[in-house]
């Protein structure tokens, strides 16, 4: 699957939207009945499209009401420290996202955390004992306005893939 056309995105945008659907009301909503339309959706996974679903939480709800962006500097930039260092903080489940970023700093964290205070013990005993850290600087969110959301689609209907 090297293009998508119409179906496709239409299926990937009303997926997006609640990854619940059952494949009855996919098909309606996309205008496919449900034999090709579960093809579709399969295609989708296989070829890398679809990478998984999952249940999206409420981080205040379950008690990790601080969202930390912490920028960690590497004391080194090579292939072997480097490594250490994503493999160490994949491992890291309170480090929901990472990002490696151009400009000042090698990584960009996105840590949760119950509060401030085990926020600074987390930095303190974790984050700065990441193998290869040199230092960290860290942000805090005072307030979402949007997360999570689905990721655009617009850019493939007006590039002729579709």
């Amino acid at each position: 699957m090297n293009t998508l056309d119409r179906f496709d995105l239409a299926i990937l945008e009303a997926l997006q939207a609640d990854g619940r659907l059952t494949n009855a009301e996919l098909s309606s909503r996309v205008g496919l009945s449900a034999a090709p339309c579960w093809r579709r959706v399969r295609a989708l996974e296989e070829a890398g499209f679809i990478t998984g679903y999952r249940a999206v939480l409420d981080r205040n709800k379950i008690g990790l009401g601080v969202l930390a962006f912490v920028r960690l500097d590497a004391e080194r930039n090579t292939g072997d420290a480097l490594a250490a260092m994503e493999a160490a903080i994949r491992s890291i489940p309170e480090i929901t996202a990472c990002h490696y970023i151009s400009g000042s700093g090698t990584f960009e964290l996105q840590v949760v955390s119950p509060d401030l205070a085990e926020f600074s013990r987390f930095a303190r005993e974790v984050l700065i004992n990441l193998p290869n850290v040199q230092d960290l600087h860290t942000s805090f969110s005072l307030g979402e306005v949007k997360a999570g959301g689905a990721l655009p689609l617009g850019h493939l209907h007006r590039s002729g893939t579709a």
